[in-house]
């Protein structure tokens, strides 16, 4: 039998999901928006992967932001889908499926990805940082994962960068979160723009109802938008501020970022960069690549599909 395996991301905004072969080959791929039934509708985008593939499919990896508890495979914490907090998702989608399942951490599932198949292939000691609604980092270190002793490992978005600032959702006061993220570089761009009516992104305050998106802050920033880039380069420093930190603790040889915000390019990744060279020491910092993402989105389900593939197998 031709084995298949299913790959799904779970994102603030979106569920990415892909039907992957053996060697890492994507066969077909959707994206749909979160139903409030989560649990059902990953069940639903599986069972219709499954039809698909003629029932080939012998295993799913699912990753999703927040603390994964591989000891009892429960989601400990999950603030962007804080229905599924305490939720077994592995044992509810394995009951509607009888396939076996992984749920992991979306970053690991990323690094994992760029790990096998990406710009870190070949790397012994990475990490691997996303930028989306959320912040995360999945950690290779020696040519394994490193998840920590329960699974919570990786929790880059909650290091604290501004002791005056403002409250995070985890509950803790100044995390990187609450100044790089998604939503929050969205909140910053906005702030600026009461002040400041020169930029492209004016015309979405008036009507003052129309929301303004991470999608929109991308488009601004790309097409040359100034006061979205002050913003993107003030993102960039707090970035690079946790990300030296990082370095002197871990002394990887690659730092790979990705996640949707990452979209903007060099436009974040140059002030990230410059950040941590003035944070970490030099010789760390000169040891270590700092890179895009090769897999770009599809990291993330690439991951969780040979995720899934290699539990199997062991």
């Amino acid at each position: 039998m031709h084995k298949l395996y299913i790959g799904i991301e779970l994102e603030g905004s979106s569920v990415s999901s892909a039907l992957v072969d053996a060697e890492g080959k994507i066969i077909a791929e959707r994206r749909d928006q979160p139903s409030e039934d989560l649990v059902a509708q990953l069940i639903e985008i599986i069972k219709a992967f499954r039809a698909q593939a003629e029932n080939q499919v012998v295993a799913v990896g699912i990753g999703l932001p927040g603390l994964i508890n591989l000891k009892t495979g429960r989601i400990e914490l999950s603030p962007n889908f804080q229905h599924l907090t305490m939720v077994s998702l592995q044992d509810e989608v394995l009951r509607a499926t009888r396939l076996p399942v992984v749920v992991d951490n979306d970053a690991n599932m990323a690094a994992y990805g760029e790990w096998l198949y990406g710009i870190a292939k070949g790397f012994n000691s990475l990490i691997y940082i996303t930028i989306g609604t959320g912040i995360g980092a999945g950690i290779i270190l020696g040519g394994q994962m490193w998840r920590g002793s329960s699974g919570f490992a990786g929790e880059f978005g909650h290091t604290t960068v501004d002791v005056d600032g403002n409250e995070c959702t985890c509950g803790n006061t100044g995390c990187l979160e609450t100044v790089a993220s998604g939503p929050n570089i969205v909140r910053r761009v906005q702030q600026r723009l009461y002040r400041d009516r020169t930029s492209s992104l004016s015309r979405l305050l008036i009507p003052r109802d129309q929301k303004m998106s991470p999608e929109d802050v991308i488009r601004a920033a790309l097409s040359g938008d100034e006061l979205t880039r002050v913003v993107l380069e003030r993102t960039g420093s707090y970035i690079g501020i946790a990300l030296g930190n990082l370095i002197n603790l871990l002394n990887p040889e690659l730092v790979v970022f990705g996640g949707k915000m990452m979209a903007v390019g060099e436009i974040l990744l140059r002030p990230i960069i410059e950040e941590t060279r003035l944070r970490s020491f030099a010789p760390s910092f000169a040891e270590c690549r700092i890179v895009l993402s090769s897999l770009k989105d599809r990291a993330g389900v690439l991951g969780a599909a040979m995720l899934a593939r290699d539990s199997l197998l062991a």
